[in-house]
């Protein structure tokens, strides 16, 4: 088997990087690689990029013998903005709320918002194999554990609102000429990470680092109207009409803002390595800003961290968590085994962006995949391939499950398709596929048939479901020309000759080389390829009553040889 060196591929090089850095800030001590999370929505599979990334990391970095932790902030104690499609208006009253404050949508068993999105995930990140510390921003803040550093931010108000200002002033006209635009959508399918969209505490009274949730309404339509450095007392006033006054050292009931939040983490949590979305791309973001309070205010260092792009969804729009219906990693989980998941983020570069197939495209996927894994046996695939290879089938701890006899994914989609579903026809077809090397039972194909029957019931429409016709097409039949009746002829009686997988690829591809006079292994000409189409076309009307279908020969597997002969008029 071909070997990788650290070199070569990107999580080698980044776990380079954050292990040298390590030493350099903290020498002994765990690194910390982190992700962010707000559970406001669904979340994603463009927000899975933030977890996946340090991740990889993480576990690189594990591997080589360091103590190393991945932490994901879940930032549950966020506002509430908006109603997303589908939950029911009345929901509009809980805006300005803490996530952990609002019900969690009708019919859920959590209880309440921010818990019935995180649950997901968290489901999905275990059969991932991503080994994770989660942090609840809710749980943080409302205990008082930083207390400290609220008060710090609060003493330094002038120095964050100077570094703000810097980029206030700017605008958009501060970004550089040639920077590549980043569109709306990119924007919202980024937003993993904290409020990216939320004010930065300036207003009428001057500038406050820290929201308080108001004491009657428990919104943060909230203005901090004074504060005193020494007593720490604060007043506020909320857009219901409340206003109090309370002690901040004593007082648990509010945030930093998020542009002072993310860089207080960073310096709490001692974060060496976390990457950022693409809404960090332009000054003013989070990420700038943050890297220069975090030393200026919190004594503490910006992380390394590259910024990752988009993901998108094969046959989709661009996905945003403030709509409905946008495919989470446990949808994808349903069609598809986790190593292949994690391929897909662990194959690419941070900053290159790519898609997850969740149409035909799937079984495109899985045959890159098997044919990476064919190369890895034969010792000729390139190292970062089989290290971007080994980074899916097995973490740190262990290997994932993996499908005992993976069979092509197209196959096993194709025999769900026609049998729909019944498993005593399953295994009589996956069992005459390779009759010297029968498959003898369904669990040696698992959990790779089990996702191609999910892929096929859930993302195939039903319009285009294969239907195996019950009687011969005899108005078809009774108009066929001399030829195709030859061409049918020749499949038939090379059917129990060649009943296998293989074999039947070489009698479909062969009937109309023979008709050509050639022999079933000539070269195919663009003439010969006119004729084929021809010919499968009549095949794909006379089996299912439409011009196509699955890959022939497993169809005629499927069908059955009687059955076959029934519906070609023998």
């Amino acid at each position: 088997m071909a070997q990788t060196t650290p070199e070569a591929d990107w999580v080698s090089r980044f776990a380079d990087e954050v292990i040298a850095e390590a030493e350099r800030r903290a020498p002994g001590k765990p690194i910390v690689c982190a992700s962010g999370l707000s559970p406001s929505g669904p979340i994603h599979l463009g927000n899975l990029r933030e977890v996946m990334t340090p991740h990889l990391v993480a576990d690189e970095i594990r591997r080589r013998g360091h103590a190393c932790e991945h932490i994901i902030s879940w930032d549950d104690y966020d506002r509430y903005r908006k109603v997303p499609a589908g939950i029911d208006p009345s929901w509009e009253q809980h805006i300005g709320k803490p996530l952990t404050a609002v019900p969690a949508p009708p019919g859920s068993e959590h209880p309440n918002w921010a818990e019935h999105f995180k649950a997901a995930m968290v489901d999905a990140l275990r059969e991932l194999g991503v080994e994770f510390r989660g942090i609840s921003q809710t749980q943080m803040y409302t205990s008082g554990a930083y207390r400290e550093q609220i008060l710090l931010a609060m003493r330094e108000r002038d120095t964050i609102d100077a570094v703000l200002d810097r980029y206030r002033t700017k605008g958009k006209n501060g970004a550089k000429k040639n920077q590549k635009p980043v569109d709306e959508a990119e924007l919202a399918a980024a937003e993993g990470s904290g409020a990216a969209s939320e004010d930065d505490g300036s207003s009428g009274a001057g500038y406050y680092p820290y929201k308080p949730y108001c004491g009657a309404c428990g919104t943060d339509f909230t203005t901090v109207t004074s504060y005193d450095d020494t007593t720490t007392e604060m007043a506020y006033e909320c857009r219901c009409g409340h206003r109090e006054t309370v002690l901040l050292n004593e007082f648990d009931r509010g945030k930093l803002v998020w542009k002072v939040d993310w860089p207080m983490r960073w310096a709490y949590e001692g974060v060496v390595f976390e990457p950022s979305g693409v809404d960090h791309s332009s000054p003013g973001s989070s990420f700038v800003v943050g890297g220069q309070i975090v030393r200026e205010v919190f004594g503490g260092e910006q992380p390394i961290g590259p910024m990752y792009a988009f993901v998108g969804i094969s046959g989709m729009a661009k996905m945003s968590s403030s709509k409905g219906g946008v495919p989470i990693p446990s949808d994808a989980l349903e069609i598809m085994e986790a190593p292949l998941l994690r391929w897909l983020y662990a194959r690419r570069r941070p900053n290159q962006s790519f898609k997850v197939a969740f149409d035909q495209e799937i079984q495109r996927t899985y045959d890159e995949w098997d044919a990476l894994v064919k190369r890895i046996d034969e010792g000729t695939a390139q190292p970062a391939d089989v290290a971007a290879h080994a980074r899916s089938v097995r973490t740190a701890t262990g290997a994932l499950p993996v499908t005992p006899r993976p069979l092509p994914y197209r196959t096993l989609a194709s025999v769900a398709d026609v049998t729909q579903g019944a498993e005593d026809q399953i295994l009589r077809i996956l069992g005459e596929l390779d009759p010297a090397n029968p498959v003898e039972n369904l669990d040696v194909t698992r959990p790779r048939l089990d996702r191609a029957e999910r892929w096929i019931s859930t993302q195939v429409p039903e319009d285009q479901r294969t239907r195996v016709r019950e009687e011969p097409d005899a108005e078809l039949l009774a108009s066929l020309e001399d030829h195709q009746r030859e061409a049918l002829r020749l499949l038939l009686d090379g059917l129990d000759e060649h009943w296998s997988l293989d074999g039947l690829t070489t009698l479909v591809y062969g009937v109309p080389k023979v008709q050509a006079g050639l022999t079933p292994e000539a070269k195919p000409t663009p003439e010969l390829k006119v004729a084929q189409r021809e010919f499968f076309a009549l095949l794909y009307r006379l089996l299912v009553s439409r011009d196509t279908g699955p890959r022939l020969p497993t169809l005629l597997l499927a069908v059955g040889a009687d059955r076959v002969r029934k519906l070609l008029g023998a």
